[in-house]
């Protein structure tokens, strides 16, 4: 597939494992070695109107880039698991 990267922005990026709509591309990372592209960015939503900060970004290899379509963009993306918090309930719990 040729196109500009240009062209890759603003697509939707869905994740084929569980269905779910991952945000739109806003940026992409670059290996100025090799001229090749590296991964996907997704900016995460600003929360309460950017009051309370916003949600980290999402970075998607491009290892797990599927396909490629017209408007979309399909991947296989495993959020990173967020460690407990100190005093967390679950964490209590579990231990």
């Amino acid at each position: 597939m040729k196109g500009r990267l240009n062209d890759l922005r603003n697509k939707e990026v869905i994740n084929v494992s569980d269905g779910s709509r991952l945000g739109y591309v806003c940026d992409v990372g670059l290996d100025t070695d090799t001229a090749a592209l590296t991964c996907l960015v997704i900016y995460g939503h600003a929360r309460l109107f950017g009051l309370l900060g916003k949600e980290p970004d999402k970075i998607i290899p491009w290892e797990d880039v599927k396909t490629v379509g017209e408007e979309t963009i399909l991947v296989h993306y495993t959020p990173p698991q967020k460690p407990a918090k100190k005093g967390d309930f679950l964490s209590r719990i579990l231990k």
